[in-house]
């Protein structure tokens, strides 16, 4: 601010005061910015001006000119001020006021209102500029996308995340993936349990086409029927499962008993496993049992693991691939040298191996 004052000088002269006015004029240059105490308020800049002052952002410029002459931008903002938020992939926008002397340009993101303050633009407001969710910042904005997608180079298009390949153990079989999301699949004979887990189907409970002298055994993945009766000649059905030779003469050197049993196993099971236990169905004193694998194991797939005089476990010992099925005969031969006693029964074991590994 400038301001014109007469220089006085009095001068005491015994009693009496006279007044003696030199004319000397000076003109004061006042800094209300470093004068006035919180000459700007709410975070503003203060600008000290001819004649005054103005409160602006401190992102805004001054471009002084006499109108003649290239306007002169006034110097940047000092260290530690407050600088603003680079604008995201948008055309620059500002509104400039021509006065006598100078021009007030607000940087981009700003506009000047009617009490020439440079006011925050909000885009997305008025422009929208991002394909999903936008968020208004102090001059500027960002994008954000929704669940599923990912904000793409440009900052302000979304595209789709491939769920499908962050892991292979997303899904229990697979995975497919969809607009802003993935959803697992199961192959045939198995339903999706929650969101990625497969469970087998029952086709032996809902649907199946079995004869009804056939019985349906389900395993994983599917079924199989089989005969209701598997007795063939010299054979007779005794039991659920279990033939008998009626003829010692006929069955001479055949097992005089053959029980049939079944059961299903995943595809690639870790190996070494206990699968099935055979056990002797009466004791006797003085009598001793032995096991032996008769036929069905000449890849060696099996072995027999004696576990007491009366029962003995397979183990499986390489991992089996599916669908397939392996028709193992397990021999228990019964004797007493004392006796002079001597039987053996044959467990017919049909073991069907499913074609994934759940």
């Amino acid at each position: 601010m400038l301001m014109s004052l007469s220089y006085t000088r009095q001068v005491e002269h015994n009693t009496s005061h006279i007044t003696v006015a030199y004319g000397y004029r000076f003109e004061l240059y006042i800094d209300e910015c470093k004068t006035v105490q919180e000459a700007c308020k709410g975070g503003m800049k203060c600008v000290n001006h001819f004649g005054g002052y103005l409160c602006l952002p401190h992102n805004a410029r001054i471009i002084i000119s006499n109108g003649e002459e290239e306007p002169t931008t006034a110097p940047p903002v000092g260290r530690g001020e407050v600088q603003p938020v680079a604008p995201v992939s948008r055309s620059e926008y500002s509104r400039v006021i021509h006065g006598s002397s100078h021009t007030l340009q607000c940087s981009v993101g700003f506009m000047l209102d009617a009490q020439n303050y440079c006011r925050d633009v909000n885009e997305c407001l008025t422009a929208n500029p991002c394909q999903h969710q936008c968020y208004n910042l102090i001059g500027s904005f960002i994008c954000q996308c929704e669940v599923g997608y990912e904000l793409a180079s440009d900052s302000v298009s979304c595209q789709d995340i491939n769920e499908c390949e962050f892991s292979s153990y997303i899904c229990q079989f697979q995975c497919v993936n969809q607009p802003g999301g993935y959803q697992c699949v199961c192959p045939d004979g198995y339903q999706l349990q929650g969101t990625r887990m497969c469970q087998d189907i029952n086709e032996c409970d809902t649907v199946h086409n079995c004869r009804e002298d056939e019985m349906c055994w389900n395993y994983y993945g599917g079924f199989r029927c089989y005969p209701r009766n598997p007795c063939r000649e010299p054979y007779v059905k005794t039991g659920e499962g279990r033939c008998r030779c009626q003829s010692p003469n006929v069955c001479r050197g055949l097992p005089p008993v053959i029980v049939y049993k079944y059961m299903s196993i995943f595809s690639d099971r870790s190996v070494p496993a206990d699968i099935f236990q055979i056990q002797a169905t009466s004791v006797y004193p003085n009598m001793v049992n032995t096991f032996t694998i008769k036929s069905g194991n000449e890849g060696g797939e099996f072995y027999l693991r004696r576990s007491s005089n009366v029962s003995a476990m397979l183990v499986m010992t390489k991992p089996l691939t599916g669908p397939r099925e392996h028709v193992v005969d397990l021999e228990m031969v019964t004797q007493s040298n004392v006796l002079s006693y001597r039987s053996s029964s044959l467990l017919r074991l049909t073991i069907i191996v499913g074609p994934y590994p759940f």
